[in-house]
């Protein structure tokens, strides 16, 4: 206990050891005592002393400690220990924080040595960091978190040694993802911290993390946190996000497919009320811009920039970020970054630069965005930064839009100037900026109206038309002829800035006007003072800092020797070239064309769109210009070296391909038409196949409809035949005055039976009328499809006849109704009359009173009759209107049938070819087959096949039986 009590500071007897000798002892103690307790006391005591004897304990007490860990799992306090005990021997943070100032200035050297050799010598065997990683899965707050941050320490110190070791270990990646679900603060925090170093320059571990669902955690502790008013919490998630995203493709794809990109807008809903913005706020929406614009970068595939560009407008992202762009108090790094930011969303975006184009400041009057922007570009008094990043908006926003291009050259086109000069065009602020008096001005507005022309023939020759008052009492001057002007004055301009900012700005616009445009060309050299202007600048031997404007002189003589159409005689290609000779030389012409290229800030400008410039005077070159320059740089210098004839052949050749490139552009066309048509058809022929299985499927259902209407009528026709007998009635006749009333009676029966009859009839004429009906229209509706409809066909046939029959036999049983019918009504004629004849002999035999009642009783059945003759001939008349629409429906039928027979021949004649291919076919084969017996091939014929297969089926049955 006197050791322990000398370590822990405590009163000890005898001289104090030294701290070596202590750290010697406790790792004795730690090696060799057997006792839990004893041990955790020693590791403990390394623990206080491992900040002040770092060295000591790493190199002594180190491979004890692993020891622990890998033996004492079941005790957490002292693996706690010594987990921190390992992290102040290998972090240098702790380090560093003590340095004092007065120290010397190697001293932070040699403390990354120490940190980064310890670390060497942990990781050097793997399995301690696989080790570290099953610890850092424990759920004790004394273990995880000391683990936690040793591993971090570890990733900073070796990252990519550790990261590999991590990447092979199973489940490595996928053990530190779940520090992100910890419920403490503390451990999910630096958890965080631990992803940042992992994920740091590994693009596979970078994959891994985002499959574990990296992106849904950190946005919900984005969101929890507070989106852009959390703390450093959400700093550090995006710190994470950006190691995640950064030049991963996949990530990136992941990110917008997982509709990521819609969860970010609200980081953007800023208030109305942005005065006192915090310092780790502006940190934070910093990061979020600049997350943005990982997305939707440059260097990024076209295809994946141009996705994410149409997923942040369809959220309303680009709209948040406008709204930032138009508000007030926002901060102006903030307010820069945002306008980087949609700088680039709208890049190569024609939906986004649309929008743009539409977006207003909130001002009285309310002016265009753009216009708002470039007054802040050429206004000297803004910061450097801010300028720059209003001029690669502009650029961004008119990158491969030619509609903007149109746009801003047409506000300053005499035709859409404004007389009154209430609002500010585009084109009057670039106008303004090209010709005062600040050099940087100067150089943005050249840079922004050359990106109005980029790779737009039609706007330079419009461009062109512009005049410019330079003032009163003078004619207008063009806008070509202002610069050309500007540009020979030189230094008689009293300027603000670098004197050769402005002439390189002017240059590079002049090149741009008048590459691949040979009507401006032609108007640059109708200036007679030109030409002799350049070869005065490219002959001079100037110092260092003019060499930059000789090589553009030379690149814009070039340019208008190779696009040179010879309509000017005194400026015809090959008298340039003469005079290049005589006055300059043609070696020390391609010498000044190659300072361009050379120069430093070129190749700045040459690496990416955005301009980034240290300083104003840094800002020489634009990036398309640079390209520019790449691609004529070497035409311009064959093009120097070449004869008249060589220059003949090749307008000939120029002329050549043209002609060919408008035939192959006539023929892009074609099959551009052709393709179209070919779609169509496609279309047409799959919506026919449709509408084909529709009708087969139609035809199928009218197949068994008419089956089923056969099967009714022969029912019907059956019924009929039971029908068609009449029967006689007989009764007991009495005799009054000599006159048989047996008669009477007779014929009240027969004509009772007769109305039954009728009745029948006609209900059953009824029945049969509703056949045809029934038959005709699908009849009519088969006519698309031929095989199928051919029993049909023959079956309408045989109904129409069988119709035919019947309405005969309907005819004669009403005629036959008729002829009885007025067979009745004579016979009660005579009974009137013998009547009337029988009152004076029914007094001689009779009372008064019977022969009155039987009179009354004759009267009253002769009325009867009377009035059931009149129903009969009414029905008759009905039934003769029926006979006549049944008659025209035979006449239907009958066309139906004509049709039908001439489809039959028609089949049957297909048949007949059918039959005759077949039988050629059979020849042919016979042929064959003879031809294959004499070279000796083994032909069986059909018979014999079948009966061979006969005979295996016999053997089979017969197998079966006996089994």
């Amino acid at each position: 206990m006197n050791f322990l009590r000398g370590v822990m500071g405590g009163p000890s007897a005898g001289p104090q050891p030294s701290g070596a000798e202590t750290i010697q002892k406790l790792c004795d103690r730690v090696a060799s005592s057997t006792l839990l307790d004893d041990r955790r006391d020693a590791v403990r005591a390394l623990k206080s002393l491992s900040k002040k004897y770092r060295l000591e304990v790493g190199t002594q007490a180190m491979e004890h400690l692993i020891h622990v860990l890998q033996t004492d799992r079941s005790d957490s306090e002292i693996i706690g220990y010594a987990l921190d005990t390992l992290y102040n021997v290998i972090s240098n943070d702790l380090e560093e924080e003590e340095q004092d100032d007065s120290e010397e200035e190697n001293l932070p050297k040699q403390i990354d040595d120490l940190g980064s050799q310890f670390t060497e010598i942990f990781i050097k065997q793997q399995e301690n960091v696989t080790l570290l990683l099953s610890l850092v899965e424990e759920f004790d707050f004394h273990v995880r978190w000391p683990g936690v941050k040793l591993l971090t320490s570890l990733l900073k110190q070796q990252g990519p040694q550790v990261q590999q070791i991590i990447l092979v270990s199973p489940m490595g990646v996928s053990r530190l993802m779940d520090l992100l679900a910890d419920s403490r603060e503390v451990i999910r925090n630096d958890g965080v911290l631990l992803l940042q170093q992992l994920t740091k320059s590994n693009a596979a571990i970078q994959k891994i993390v985002a499959f574990e669902n990296a992106f849904e955690r950190l946005l919900d502790i984005i969101t929890e946190e507070g989106n852009s008013d959390g703390g450093i919490v959400v700093e550090d998630c995006l710190l994470l996000l950006q190691n995640l995203l950064k030049n991963n493709n996949s990530n990136q794809n992941f990110f917008k497919e997982g509709s990521y990109i819609q969860r970010m807008k609200p980081w953007f809903e800023v208030g109305d009320d942005n005065c006192g913005w915090s310092a780790q706020k502006v940190t934070n929406l910093h990061l979020m811009l600049q997350l943005v614009r990982v997305l939707v970068s440059p260097t990024n595939p076209p295809g994946a920039t141009s996705s994410c560009q149409k997923a942040m407008f369809l959220c309303g992202l680009l709209q948040q970020l406008c709204t930032i762009l138009m508000a007030t108090g926002v901060p102006a790094d903030i307010l820069t970054e945002t306008i980087n930011t949609v700088s680039e969303v709208i890049r190569g975006c024609q939906m986004n630069q649309d929008y743009f184009a539409s977006v207003n400041a909130p001002s009285n009057p309310p002016r265009p965005a753009i216009v708002v922007l470039l007054m802040s570009m050429v206004n000297e008094r803004q910061p450097f930064v801010l300028r720059c990043a209003v001029l690669y908006c502009f650029q961004c926003f008119l990158y491969k839009n030619q509609k903007g291009q149109g746009e801003i050259v047409s506000t300053l086109l005499p035709s859409t100037i404004d007389a009154t000069g209430n609002s500010v065009s585009a084109g009057q602020l670039l106008c303004g900026g090209l010709f005062s008096t600040d050099s940087l001005s100067n150089w943005c507005a050249a840079v922004a109206l050359a990106h109005a022309l980029q790779e737009n023939a039609s706007l330079k020759e419009q461009l062109l038309r512009v005049q410019l008052a330079t003032s009163i009492g003078n004619p207008p001057v063009s806008l070509l002829q202002q610069c050309t002007n500007i540009l020979s004055q030189g230094d008689k301009i009293d300027r603000r800035g670098s004197k050769v900012q402005t002439r390189v700005g002017l240059l590079m616009l002049l090149c741009t006007w008048l590459s691949n445009c040979s009507i401006a060309v032609t108007h640059f050299l109708h200036n007679t003072a030109n030409i002799p202007f350049l070869t005065g600048q490219i002959a001079e031997n100037l110092g260092e800092e003019e060499q930059l404007v000789q090589g553009l002189c030379a690149l814009l003589l070039g340019i208008s020797i190779y696009y040179n159409d010879n309509s000017l005689e005194n400026y015809r290609k090959e008298k340039l070239k003469q005079l290049i000779e005589k006055r300059i030389g043609r070696e020390n012409f391609i010498e000044k064309l190659g300072f361009i290229s050379k120069h430093e800030l070129y190749s700045r400008a040459a690496q990416k769109p955005q301009p980034s410039f240290s300083s104003p005077d840094h800002m020489m070159f634009d990036h398309e210009f640079t390209k520019l320059v790449k691609e004529l740089e070497g035409v311009i210098s064959k093009a120097i070296y070449k004869s008249s004839e060589e220059d003949k052949k090749e307008e000939e050749v120029k002329k050549t391909l043209e002609q060919h490139d408008n035939i192959v552009t006539h023929y892009k066309k074609v099959i551009r038409e052709q393709d179209q048509e070919l779609e169509e058809l496609k279309q047409r022929v799959n919506t026919l196949t449709s509408q084909n299985e529709q009708l087969q499927a139609t035809v199928t259902q009218q197949v068994s409809q008419i089956q089923q209407h056969k099967d009714q009528y022969n029912l019907l026709k059956v019924q009929l035949g039971k029908d068609t007998q009449h029967h006689n009635s007989h009764a007991d006749t009495f005799q009054v005055n000599g006159f048989q009333t047996e008669e009477v009676s007779r014929l009240k029966e027969e004509l009772e039976e007769w109305k039954t009859k009728h009745e029948l009839l006609q209900g059953q004429l009824r029945e049969r009328e509703a056949v045809p009906e029934h038959l005709t229209s699908p009849q009519l509706e088969m006519g698309t499809a031929e095989q199928s409809s051919q029993t049909s066909k023959s079956g309408g046939l045989e109904h129409s006849d069988e119709l035919q029959k019947e309405l005969e036999m309907l005819r004669s049983q009403i005629q036959l109704q008729a002829a009885e019918i007025s067979k009745l009504q004579m016979e009660n004629q005579k009974l009137q009359i013998m009547n009337a004849a029988a009152d004076p002999v029914l007094g001689d035999g009779a009372t008064a009173a019977d022969s009155s009642e039987v009179e009354r009783r004759l009267q009253q059945e002769i009325k009867d009759l009377k009035s059931e003759v009149k129903a009969l001939s009414e029905e008759k008349e009905v039934l003769k209107q029926h006979l006549d629409s049944s008659s025209s429906t035979v006449a239907i039928l009958q066309d139906e049938k004509s049709k039908l027979q001439q489809e039959v021949a028609e089949s049957k004649k297909e048949q007949d070819d059918l039959l005759v291919l077949l039988a050629d076919q059979d020849q042919k084969l016979l042929a064959l087959k003879v031809k294959l017996k004499d070279l000796g091939v083994p032909v069986e014929d059909e018979d014999d096949i079948e009966s061979g297969d006969q005979g295996d089926e016999d053997e089979d049955g017969d197998e079966e039986e006996q089994d």
